[in-house]
């Protein structure tokens, strides 16, 4: 009698077949597949409600899916392992606004075991321009002050895989070259990059291919850099802001 064949692991940094998620009666992500390999950039691009900051707060495991199966490092199965292998930047900070940006990072480099703490926490500071800074409270931040310090705490732990809800906003052109360069950085030492941005100015130089979503369905899959870029802008001549999908349901 043979032996059973083995079971296959899962592929990439992060792998999604079926993906499917539901909340409030709705469907928001609809059956996306996806494989990110290590040193990867993957652009989502689509308009508002495409399902980009969803299928992202899925990669993070901060949404459970509903449907379809997901899988980081090639199976890992230890959550507390995954987690700590992730660096995640959304909308919200998750900043203290009473601590100063040292003492945040201090904090999060402590939850993320973080081996030398202090050396690192200075140097992720002055890596993303906040070294003179590092001792203020959070809350006499400005917005762009606050991005930065935010991604600072998405790399305080040097994550094997990075996770971006438009890291863009609120940045002057300086600092979006700054996070354009600490992405490359973080993809030469083999970290998955997956972003999702309006400003596609900014995010398609960084990209290896982009995902189009719309109503939370995959689309297509086009190259990335600028070639990607005039594709995407042929399929919707709005630009960066792209029009509503016409898909029914």
């Amino acid at each position: 009698m043979n032996a059973a064949a083995p079971v296959a692991r899962p592929q990439g940094v992060v792998y999604a077949r079926g993906l499917v998620y539901a909340a409030g009666g709705r469907l928001i992500v609809r059956g996306v597949s996806v494989v990110v390999g290590a040193g990867e950039c993957l652009l989502l691009v689509g308009p508002n409600g495409a399902g980009k900051s969803t299928l992202l707060r899925l990669f993070a495991r901060l949404r459970t899916p509903t449907g379809g199966s997901l899988a980081w490092f090639g199976g890992e199965s230890d959550p507390g392992r995954v987690r700590r292998r992730i660096g995640f930047v959304g909308h919200d900070t998750y900043l203290y606004g009473h601590l100063t940006g040292r003492e945040n990072l201090a904090y999060y480099a402590a939850l993320q075991r973080v081996a030398g703490a202090p050396s690192r926490v200075a140097e992720v500071l002055e890596r993303v321009g906040l070294g003179r800074v590092a001792d203020a409270p959070v809350r006499t931040y400005s917005r762009g002050m606050a991005q930065r310090l935010a991604l600072a705490r998405a790399l305080v732990h040097q994550p094997d895989l990075l996770l971006l809800d438009e890291p863009e906003s609120g940045l002057d052109p300086g600092a979006r070259v700054m996070v354009g360069e600490i992405l490359t950085e973080a993809r030469r030492r083999g970290a998955a990059v997956v972003l999702a941005a309006h400003d596609l100015e900014f995010a398609f130089p960084l990209a290896d291919r982009a995902l189009l979503l719309a109503r939370g369905r995959l689309l297509r899959e086009v190259e990335g850099g600028v070639r990607g870029l005039m594709a995407v802008r042929a399929d919707f001549p709005g630009g960066a802001v792209l029009p509503p999908a016409r898909l029914d349901g």
